[in-house]
């Protein structure tokens, strides 16, 4: 297993980690993963640790807490083994400050996290999405105090935009607090938006990014292939309309050039789709998710290969699309080239 640092941190991470999202199964939309119990789960965490894989990411919200309590259970007598990621933010009730990051809500949902998982501290906390109602000195502030407390060790982020993210930085920078080190985003060969914005501000600031939903939510599993019905077991059927959009003609181009190179390589489909995405800057880690072990040890085959610069090529030029305005290509033009070197 390969290991990199959590953005600037000086803490190393897999470059695969573990989503225990699938853990606990409860709730309507992040209940719907999965329902793997601390049994299944221990296995899944035991098959990890052979591979190298020591992050597990999950978050208060995954099944109403269940998840943390599932993936707590799991890791019982060797807390010292793993690296614990786990994200705060949104609702976890009807009441007025259950969802957010002022200070109340920040530090109740941490002393939670840290009963249900089972621990006295967390590795890694991050704010699962940006509050624009709390002042972003009353956050970082509060991150600061758990920080000092020995509760949690570095900070990050989840779903921010870029001018949240800088905004958010430049108040710890200010006040001397903990800066974010990792922002957990979505990325994918279907979902290439986080290389216009996040991915130079990531690489200029030294925040490492965490991959959600690597195989696009379900699209790049190697199950679907134009012209086909979707397979009736795909979450696909239940998940769609939560996840990114994706045009149907752009996906099958992009699954033609999988299929391809799965050929040529001997690979799946889901092992060059996460194959890809490692070799992308600013990238500290890929969260791999498994619904069972298969799952688990196709996806750790996405490591210790690489696809080559042929590869890589034809995969960027079938999945590219033109960004968004100030974004797209005439800033690869000199001059405004010059002054903005593209981050890929």
């Amino acid at each position: 297993m390969e290991y990199r640092h959590l953005g600037a941190a000086g803490l190393k991470v897999p470059v695969l980690s573990f989503g225990a999202g699938t853990f606990g199964g409860q709730g309507p939309l992040f209940g719907a993963w999965g329902s793997t119990d601390a049994s299944e789960a221990r296995r899944l965490v035991d098959i990890c640790l052979e591979a190298g894989v020591n992050m597990f990411d999950t978050a208060d919200v995954y099944s109403n807490g269940a998840s943390e309590e599932v993936l707590g259970a799991a890791i019982k007598g060797r807390r010292d083994q793993v690296i614990i990621s786990t994200k705060t933010g949104l609702p976890m009730g009807d009441g007025p400050n259950d969802a957010g990051t002022s200070r109340p809500r920040l530090i109740r949902a941490v002393e939670d996290a840290l009963r249900r998982l089972g621990t006295d501290y967390i590795d890694l906390l991050q704010l699962h999405a940006f509050d624009a109602e709390t002042p972003v000195e009353e956050v970082v502030s509060a991150l600061d105090d758990l920080v000092r407390a020995g509760k949690i060790r570095y900070v990050g982020a989840s779903n921010f935009s870029g001018w949240e993210m800088m905004k958010s930085l430049a108040a710890a920078d200010k006040h001397g607090n903990p800066r974010y080190v990792a922002h957990q985003v979505y990325y994918s060969l279907v979902g290439r938006d986080y290389e216009w914005e996040l991915m130079p501000l990531g690489l200029d600031q030294g925040v490492g990014a965490l991959v959600w939903s690597p195989l696009g939510w379900g699209r790049l599993t190697g199950k679907i292939r134009r012209g086909q019905p979707l397979p009736e077991q795909s979450r696909l059927h239940q998940t769609a309309e939560f996840g990114p959009p994706v045009d149907d003609e752009r996906l099958f181009d992009i699954i033609d050039v999988l299929d391809a190179i799965a050929e040529e390589t001997g690979r799946t489909v889901p092992q060059i789709a996460l194959n890809w995405l490692l070799r992308r800057p600013s990238i500290s880690s890929v969260i791999i998710g498994a619904r069972n072990e298969e799952q688990l040890r196709q996806n750790l085959g996405a490591v210790g290969w690489a696809l080559t610069p042929e590869q890589v090529a034809k995969l960027d030029a079938a999945s590219e699309v033109t960004a968004a305005y100030p974004y797209f290509p005439y800033r690869r033009q000199e001059g405004f080239a010059r002054l903005n070197p593209p981050a890929v």
